[in-house]
């Protein structure tokens, strides 16, 4: 199987890729600094260098030739401010979307957020406007032809993975490390029966394994 990782450079996006070369797939991501490209050539894994705030459509398309399932994993993570968000979180993703449309890409998973997401807590305007890009981003894809699924992951920590998590269509937003959001997408991956969900996802007591296979008998 071969997958595309935009985003491949970045915290989930990185290990997602280590645990997908490990398992045989074939394995390529669009990174923006050639230094990130540096890092995953040394560990064996094969990206691309470009920018998705740059890139048309047609040209990621191209890349996508032979691609089955595209993971949309990338986010401005605080840097730029708004604009980054809109450029990256926001149209990051249209361009996606509509490159996976030309290329004949049939699955593409997408790392969200929970809308509720430190509703509890004071947030800046820019965090406002990164919860309110990201909705816009779920409903753009949810609304497409595309077999979807929309992983919202609750606050990331990088503590090790438990391989233990809780996975349904509507949680309350607590934590879940990185480690345990890969494992969550690398199972996703090769779990093409579950599709057109969305799915929030928090640490808990459930093998990641039984959680994305219960979801598909639910």
């Amino acid at each position: 199987m071969k997958v595309f990782i935009v985003g491949i450079a970045g915290g989930v996006g990185l290990r997602l890729a280590r645990l997908l070369t490990a398992d045989g797939d074939r394995v390529d991501g669009l990174h923006r600094r050639p230094e990130q490209g540096e890092r995953l050539a040394a560990e064996g894994i094969h990206a691309t260098h470009g920018d998705l705030t740059r890139i048309d459509a047609p040209a990621l398309a191209a890349l996508l030739r032979g691609t089955d399932v595209l993971v949309f994993a990338a986010g401005a993570g605080g840097e730029g401010g708004t604009s980054a968000i809109t450029a990256i979180d926001g149209h990051g993703l249209s361009t996606a979307i509509e490159a996976a449309r030309l290329a004949g890409v049939r699955r593409l998973l997408l790392v969200s957020a929970f809308p509720e997401a430190w509703r509890d807590r004071e947030v800046s305007d820019t965090f406002e406007h990164y919860i309110d890009t990201k909705k816009r981003a779920d409903a753009e894809l949810a609304a497409t032809e595309l077999d979807w699924v929309i992983l919202r992951p609750a606050a990331l920590t990088d503590d090790p993975g438990t391989g233990r998590i809780s996975l349904a269509p509507a949680l309350v937003h607590t934590r879940i490390t990185r480690d345990d959001v890969a494992a969550t997408l690398a199972e996703l991956v090769h779990t093409p029966r579950l599709r057109r969900e969305i799915l929030e996802l928090t640490e808990g007591p459930t093998p990641i394994t039984d959680a994305v296979q219960q979801r598909t008998r639910d």
